[in-house]
Formats: C-alpha cells, structure tokens, sequence
C-alpha cells in the first residue's frame, strides 16, 4: 500500500543564530507566532523532521526558539535559511471564506465565463505579493498572474476552481473605462 505524503505548508524560516547558547532567531508566517510549539516538530520540505522546540520568545517581530537539535551558535548559524514546514492538517481550519494560499495549488484555473483554463501550479512571492502559476490545460508553458481581485476576482475553496483574467485582459477591459 503506497504512503501519502502529507500536504507541508511553510510556516517559519530560520533567520539565523541569537546568542551564544545555539538559541534560533525564527521569521514566523503564521497569525500567531507562539503556535509553533503546538503543531510539533517542524519539517523540512522533504517532510523529514527539522527542529523540536523545546522553548520559544517573541523577540523583535520574530521569534527566539530552542530546539533539541541545536546546541551550538555554530549549529544554529548553520541553519540560516532553513524553510520550515508543517502538515496542512495541524493548522487550524480556515474560518469561512477564508482559506490557505497552499490551499489554492491544484485547484483548477477557470476563464471569466467558466472555461477551464488550467490549474494553479504554485503560489510564489517574489516581494511584490502573491502570484499564482498556472499551468495552462492546453499544455506550453506556464503563466503568472497577480493574487489580485482584479486578475483573480473569485477563489470557490468549496468548488475546486479560482476565476483568473490574465493581465492583457484586465488591460483590455480598463481600455473602454472613460475617466471623469
């Protein structure tokens, strides 16, 4: 019988070495910071365990952590860039109409007026917000689009689909808008 692998959404990354005692400087994703510790150890992107923490602090918009696994400054500076993850299902269920972006990948890209168009590949930030990549039905190669109400102005969690206008469709349609 074939394991499933658990859905991993990135949560934290370790920004770095704090003191002298091998304590993690952690930039944290999630609405509460101090959540961490309940949802176990945290995984690297291949599932395999990275860091049990054994104590946490909130410090400077972030958080400082022990973990079992490090011990020095050498161990924890070693780890700088880390991206840590934990299984889809240990976070708490969205409330409703809300959802996780990890939540948009594979669902399936639909046109304005319904027309399956793709499915949602991944979704990045490059530093400019959220971009969804889909990767279109017809084959070739993939597209980007703004994680917009303009380029993606209905997201159906329940339904399985995301409405996406690629941008020389907003353009298009903004080219008939007269100002006043």
């Amino acid at each position: 019988m074939a394991e499933t692998k658990p859905r991993l959404i990135e949560i934290a990354r370790v920004a770095g070495a704090f003191g002298v005692r091998g304590e993690v400087r952690l930039a944290v994703y999630a609405e509460d910071p101090k959540a961490l510790k309940r949802y176990g150890p945290l995984l690297k992107a291949d599932g395999r365990e990275a860091l049990t923490l054994t104590a946490l602090r909130e410090h400077k918009g972030g958080l400082v952590v022990r973990a079992k696994e490090v011990e020095t400054r050498e161990q924890a500076e070693a780890m700088r860039g880390l991206k840590l993850y934990v299984p889809r299902e240990a976070l708490p269920q969205p409330e409703e109409d809300e959802f996780y972006l990890a939540d948009l990948i594979g669902m399936e890209a639909r046109a304005p007026d319904g027309a399956a168009i793709g499915r949602i590949k991944a979704v990045e930030d490059f530093g400019a917000g959220d971009i969804l990549e889909v990767a279109p039905s017809a084959g070739g190669p993939t597209f980007y689009v703004p994680f917009t109400r303009e380029a993606a102005p209905e997201v159906s969690v329940a339904g399985g689909y995301v409405v996406i206008v690629r941008p020389e469709e907003v353009e298009a349609g903004d080219a008939g808008v007269e100002g006043g």
